[in-house]
């Protein structure tokens, strides 16, 4: 399979070494040295295109790989509100799009657990929750986009909260998120339950970049040759 890597930095070399040991092959890199590079003519000499930059230029992307008609999974966080609309671009030019927030197998079966806690403790109101996140000081979102999908998972079991907070919150209705940048640190996700009782809590901590990259390619493998909109759970069948 051909791959052109939309996003070169460490997550992009990570892919590549993936990428390459499953036997695919690497035909565009672009970064912010080579954005002339980045083009619909070079992006159609890819079978997919994987999509790892930032906020501000998650979405361009993206639709650029619509318009050039080749699958993209992106991983990029912070540009969810104008998720609706890819959806909608990609569906407009009968593209493929799998976005996750984290590509990480451990990650994915860590969301699946936090929803069978949430629903295990929703009747239970005695329990606070709150999210911690603690990630390397070059990420440029906070909360992360992991701690997000935590997050909203938790919201729609637990009728109590109505929304999260990027800061601790005594107002029980809020969900608060704390987000440390700490080097070096992969990524580490903890979500706590407390109550005068007892306390209940599941940790996902990353050792390195491995998990993500390999998912990534996972999810590449996935995509190919198929038209939609899917997520990591389609991938692993969760």
């Amino acid at each position: 399979m051909k791959i052109a890597l939309i996003g070169y930095g460490k997550m992009g070399m990570a892919i590549e070494e993936v990428a390459i040991q499953r036997g695919h092959e690497i035909v565009l890199k672009v970064n912010i040295d080579n954005l002339e590079d980045n083009t619909v003519k070079n992006i159609q000499r890819a079978d997919i295109a994987i999509e790892f930059t930032g906020p501000g230029s998650a979405f361009e992307n993206i639709t650029q790989c619509f318009e050039a008609g080749v699958p993209v999974v992106c991983g990029s966080t912070g540009w969810l509100d104008r998720f609706d609309d890819a959806k909608a671009y990609c569906t407009n030019k009968n593209g493929a799009l799998l976005y996750a927030s984290n590509y990480s197998v451990g990650v994915n079966i860590f969301f699946a657990l936090n929803k069978m806690l949430a629903s295990l403790i929703a009747p239970h109101q005695e329990y606070d929750v709150s999210i911690t996140e603690i990630h390397h000081t070059q990420k440029k979102d906070a909360p992360s986009g992991t701690a997000i999908s935590l997050a909203e998972q938790i919201l729609e079991k637990l009728t109590n909260k109505n929304k999260w907070i990027n800061q601790q919150s005594n107002d029980p209705h809020q969900l608060s998120i704390v987000s440390e940048r700490i080097d070096p640190a992969p990524g580490t996700h903890r979500v706590h339950y407390h109550s005068s009782i007892d306390d209940i809590e599941i940790i996902h901590t990353a050792h390195n970049r491995q998990g993500f990259a390999t998912g990534a390619v996972l999810a590449a493998e996935f995509i190919r040759g198929k038209k939609g909109i899917f997520s990591m759970s389609d991938v692993l069948g969760i």
